[in-house]
């Protein structure tokens, strides 16, 4: 049997932080998902937005960002390139100029993507983007499980008479079959509304509504271990909203909301998801020309890091073991 050659992000011992390929923590780049295992996917879209623009420069920013993060996690010991395939797609064309097209093309790209086998961790973007992608996931898994973190429930009918923007795609999503209502947790939600009952609708589809001031002061481990009991037997979709997190660790985001989630509980949230059968991931929202200090770029490339640890088939490496050659 020969054994299988794993991509490895360039080390900062043969190449300065700041040089190099601007890729996912200066991966290889490659132009399709043939043979990869999971694949890091800009999504430069910021055209759904309704208040602050500028996420479609989010996927660059977020990869430079990127650079300073190493192979191996020294806290959970995952090591993501000595057991998956791992590379850097690039972006998606999206049409800067026209929303349903670029839906359109943004589903067709991940139809590929999902022929292949491979588990997308998409850099947006605004979170429209989270709708063609969760239409192309179901082609091939059926309605999905979601954890869904989000200062906003995205579930609105319409904004500004529209029905595809980044206040919409969950509802959208309800309304096409495309999730497992009773196997979606919806965690952070908060501030204001339009209406007194905005966060009933998707609690009456059967989703799990944490609001952020259940949150507050806590660790969120033990709500992850009812996350994963409620999650577990199919497939799930992790969807990260930037703006989950209070603006004090990430003021670079379009719709900030003050009493967000902290950094640690975000890293709770996803290494909770450890052990779910984990189809794909995206991290939206980030608006790099509000991200003056670039802590919310740093922030999301993290976050993206830690998503991939958590994926099927990574292997984890105890002290003096080593890497996998």
């Amino acid at each position: 049997m020969i054994d299988r050659k794993y991509y490895q992000p360039l080390s900062g011992n043969d190449m300065p932080r700041f040089g190099g390929p601007a890729t996912f923590m200066r991966l290889p780049a490659v132009s399709d998902a043939m043979e990869l295992d999971a694949a890091f996917i800009g999504v430069p879209l910021d055209i759904g937005t309704s208040n602050r623009p500028g996420a479609r420069l989010a996927p660059r920013e977020i990869r430079d960002e990127s650079r300073m993060i190493r192979p191996y996690n020294m806290t959970t010991r995952a090591a993501p390139f000595d057991s998956l395939l791992v590379a850097d797609m690039g972006d998606v064309p999206v049409n800067t100029f026209n929303l349903h097209k670029s839906m359109r093309i943004i589903e067709a790209f991940y139809d590929e993507v999902f022929r292949h086998d491979c588990i997308p961790l998409s850099i947006g973007g605004d979170h429209t983007i989270t709708l063609p992608i969760i239409r192309a996931l179901a082609k091939k898994y059926g309605p999905v499980g979601v954890i869904h973190v989000d200062a906003h429930a995205d579930v609105n009918d319409r904004m500004f008479g529209e029905k595809i923007a980044h206040g919409t795609p969950f509802r959208r999503a309800v309304e096409e079959g495309l999730l497992d209502c009773k196997r979606v947790v919806q965690i952070g939600l908060r501030a204001t509304g339009y209406a007194a009952d905005d966060f009933e609708w998707p609690a009456e589809q059967g989703f799990r509504i944490v609001q952020a001031e259940e949150c507050w002061h806590k660790s969120l481990t033990p709500l992850m271990a009812e996350v994963r009991e409620r999650l577990a037997g199919g497939a799930v979709y992790i969807s990260f909203d930037i703006d989950g997190m209070d603006p004090a660790y990430a003021p670079g985001t379009g719709t900030a909301e003050v009493a967000g989630l902290t950094p640690p509980q975000a890293l709770e949230i996803i290494r909770g998801a450890k052990s779910l059968d984990i189809v794909g991931c995206d991290l939206v929202e980030v608006s790099p020309p509000f991200d003056t200090s670039r802590i919310t770029s740093i922030l999301a490339s993290n976050l993206l890091y830690e998503m991939l640890c958590i994926l099927p088939g990574v292997e984890y490496r105890e002290p003096g073991q080593g890497s996998v050659a």
